[in-house]
């Protein structure tokens, strides 16, 4: 009997990663709370997902897009959300999301023509950057944590500070402000990691037409 691809285990988290997001999205207008503790665990998945797919062996293409597609839509509509909080930087928000998915995008279609199953799976002799980016899991969660924590506190500051934490001589700031502080550079950082994508994947989208074209010659 043909294995059900739908029912694999990292699939099963993927579906409740959406889930997950929807409910995030559903309440975004009216508890910043809840939304915020859904949209930063169906994140927080994304780190399962793949451990599961290693373990019982059950990576699949389909779940490498399934599991693209679902960050990329999920930190859209939460950039979607902030455009509406602050209009005054909504252009920047733009800017990011279309950043964000035309790097993943080409970059997914690249290594595909190029033979890898998934838009992590990189060619270890290419760049530098991106190799530690895609091989040292640590670096890969710090950088995708620390780019959602940043929009989340953001969007969290528009109602509240949040607790007050005390930081000696500098005096009290809100969890949510300091979160935000320390996201900062990460976010920064990860913005400059999905341009190196954009050019990278520009780069290998060339070669392989100038391959192809080399052929029919």
């Amino acid at each position: 009997m043909s294995e059900n691809i739908f029912l694999f285990v990292p699939n099963l988290i993927g579906y409740a990663r959406i889930l997950f997001a929807f409910i995030a999205f559903y309440f975004m207008p009216s508890s910043p709370l809840v939304a915020a503790t859904f949209y930063l665990l169906s994140g927080l998945l994304d780190a399962f997902d793949g451990h599961a797919a290693r373990l019982l062996n059950q990576g699949t293409k389909f779940g490498a897009m399934l599991d693209m597609l679902t960050d990329r839509c999920a930190t859209m509509c939460l950039l979607v959300n902030l455009s509406l909080l602050y209009p005054a930087h909504a252009l920047l928000f733009q800017l990011s999301m279309s950043l964000d998915i035309s790097s993943h995008w080409l970059h997914l279609h690249s290594s595909t023509l190029k033979g890898s199953e998934s838009h992590k799976a990189i060619d270890l002799s290419g760049n530098p950057v991106l190799r530690l980016y895609y091989t040292s899991r640590p670096v890969l969660f710090l950088m995708c944590a620390g780019n959602e924590l940043f929009y989340c506190m953001l969007y969290l500051l528009h109602f509240s500070e949040g607790p007050a934490v005390a930081l000696g001589p500098l005096g009290a700031v809100g969890i949510f402000r300091l979160v935000l502080w320390l996201s900062f550079p990460v976010s920064i950082l990860k913005s400059l990691i999905s341009l190196l994508h954009l050019v990278t994947a520009s780069c290998n989208m060339a070669a392989i037409d100038v391959a192809e074209r080399s052929k029919k010659k």
